[in-house]
C-alpha cells in the first residue's frame, strides 16, 4: 500500500473518479432531464447524442493525434481539458437555456463529451507510460484507476437524488460540485503528466487497426460495453414505469455502481491468478444470467431487482477493469504512446452509448410511452425487452467473441 501511495496511485483514482462523473451518469440524467424540464422529445435527444457520436468518429482519432504530440505543455493542455469540462457541466445542468433548450444541449453536451474524450485519451495513455516495463503493471493500475471511476459513477449517479432534499435545484448543486470536483482532481494528477521517455514516433490509426488482437479488442468492446448502455439508458424509466418504485433509482443505481466498485480489485487479482480471459468469460455468464431474471420482473418486484443490481454491477467490475487493462498492455508493444489507441477505444465506448440512446429512446416514443405518465402494456413489456433482453443477446455475442480470440500474445 505505501508503494502505491508513493507511485501516486490514488491521484489516479480521483481522476478517473471525476471522469468517470462526466460520462455514463451524464448519458443516465440528460435525457431525461432535459425531457422533463423543458418537455424535449426523446426522439430529439437521441438523435442529437446520436450525431454527436458521428463527430466522435473524426474528433476523437485526432484528439489522440494530438495527445501523442503533447510534451513539454501537456499539463497545462489537460487543465484547460479540465476546465472546459467543468464549464460545460455547469452550462448543461446549472444555467437556464438562452436558446432552444434542444440547441443547447446539443452545444453543451458536445463540449462535455468534447472535454471528456480528450482527457480520457490523456489519462489512459498516461498509464501506459506510468507503468512501462513493469511486471502486472497494466492490471494493477487498472485496479486503482477503475475502482475510483466506478466510485466516481456512484456519486454521480446518486447526488442528483440525494440533493433533492437539500438544495432548491439539485442538479445545479451537482454541476457546481463536480466543476470543483474536477479542480481538485486536476490538482492532484498535475506532477503525472509527464511525456513518453523513449519519445517514440506516434502510431497511425491505420497500423493500430492493422494488428488483430488490437481489433479484435476494440470490436470485443464495442459489443460488450453496449448491454450497459442500453440498461443504462433505460434505467430510470425501467425503475420508475416498470417496476412502478419511483424514488428507487438513486439507492439501485448506488448498488450497481458500488458493486461495481468494490467488485473491481477483486476480478484483478482472479485474473491475474487465473488469467484475465476465463475470469471475463465467467463475468459474462453472470451478466447473462442477471438479465434473463430481469425478464420476469413487473410492478412491485423491487428486493428482486436489488439483487440483480448487486449481481448485474459486479460484472461490470470485471469488464471495466479488465478490458482496458488489456488493451493497454497490446498498446504497449504496437503503441507505445497510447494516444491514437485510446482515442479509438473512447470513440468505441462512447459509441456504445449512442447507439442506445438514438435506437432505444424513439422506439419506446414510439410504442406510447411518456416518462412520468401511466403507459400502455404493450409499451411496459416493450421496455423490458429492451432493458433485458437485447443486452442477454449482446452478451452471448461477446461471449462467443472472447472465446475466439487469443489473448497470450
Amino acid at each position: 500500500m505505501t508503494s502505491a501511495f508513493a507511485a501516486r496511485y490514488p491521484a489516479y483514482t480521483g481522476f478517473a473518479a471525476v471522469l468517470s462523473g462526466a460520462g455514463l451518469p451524464i448519458y443516465i440524467y440528460a435525457p431525461k432531464y432535459y425531457a422533463d424540464t423543458f418537455g424535449v422529445s426523446l426522439t430529439a435527444l437521441g438523435l442529437v447524442l446520436f450525431g454527436l457520436r458521428l463527430f466522435d468518429v473524426v474528433q476523437d482519432p485526432f484528439l489522440g493525434w494530438i495527445a501523442e504530440r503533447l510534451r513539454a505543455g501537456k499539463a497545462l493542455a489537460v487543465a484547460c481539458g479540465a476546465a472546459c469540462l467543468g464549464a460545460a457541466m455547469v452550462g448543461l445542468f446549472a444555467v437556464a437555456p438562452p436558446i432552444s433548450p434542444l440547441v443547447w444541449f446539443g452545444v453543451t453536451i458536445t463540449a462535455l463529451f468534447s472535454a471528456f474524450s480528450f482527457l480520457t485519451i490523456n489519462f489512459y495513455a498516461q498509464g501506459i507510460t506510468k507503468v512501462s516495463g513493469q511486471k502486472d503493471g497494466h492490471v494493477t493500475l487498472a485496479a486503482w484507476r477503475e475502482t475510483g471511476a466506478l466510485l466516481g459513477i456512484c456519486l454521480a449517479a446518486v447526488a442528483p437524488i440525494a440533493l433533492m432534499g437539500v438544495a432548491a435545484d439539485p442538479f445545479a448543486a451537482f454541476a457546481w460540485g463536480f466543476a470543483a470536483a474536477t479542480f481538485v482532481a486536476t490538482l492532484l494528477m498535475w506532477k503525472e503528466w509527464t511525456p513518453e521517455p523513449n519519445a517514440q514516433q506516434a502510431t497511425s490509426v491505420k497500423e493500430i487497426l492493422s494488428d488483430l488482437l488490437a481489433r479484435r479488442l476494440l470490436v470485443l468492446a464495442l459489443v460488450n460495453a453496449t448491454p450497459l448502455a442500453v440498461s443504462s439508458t433505460l434505467f430510470l424509466f425501467f425503475v420508475e414505469s416498470r417496476l412502478g418504485a419511483p424514488g428507487w433509482e438513486g439507492p439501485l443505481l448506488v448498488l450497481f455502481f458500488l458493486a461495481a466498485a468494490v467488485s473491481s480489485p477483486v476480478w484483478s487479482i482472479l485474473a491475474n491468478g487465473y488469467g484475465a480471459k476465463p475470469v471475463l468469460m465467467a463475468a459474462m455468464v453472470l451478466a447473462i444470467a442477471a438479465f434473463g431474471w430481469t425478464l420476469t420482473l413487473g410492478a412491485g418486484d423491487v428486493g428482486a431487482f436489488a439483487v440483480i443490481c448487486i449481481l448485474s454491477g459486479a460484472t461490470i467490475g470485471a469488464d471495466l477493469t479488465l478490458l482496458p487493462a488489456l488493451f493497454a498492455k497490446r498498446m504497449s508493444y504496437i503503441a507505445p504512446n497510447g494516444g491514437q489507441g485510446f482515442g479509438l477505444w473512447s470513440l468505441v465506448s462512447k459509441f456504445t452509448l449512442a447507439f442506445a440512446a438514438v435506437l432505444l429512446l424513439p422506439v419506446l416514443e414510439m410504442a406510447g410511452f411518456q416518462a412520468g405518465q401511466e403507459n400502455p402494456v404493450e409499451a411496459l413489456t416493450l421496455l423490458t425487452l429492451l432493458y433485458a433482453l437485447v443486452p442477454i443477446v449482446l452478451k452471448l455475442v461477446a461471449l462467443g467473441l472472447l472465446a475466439t480470440t487469443s489473448l497470450e500474445d
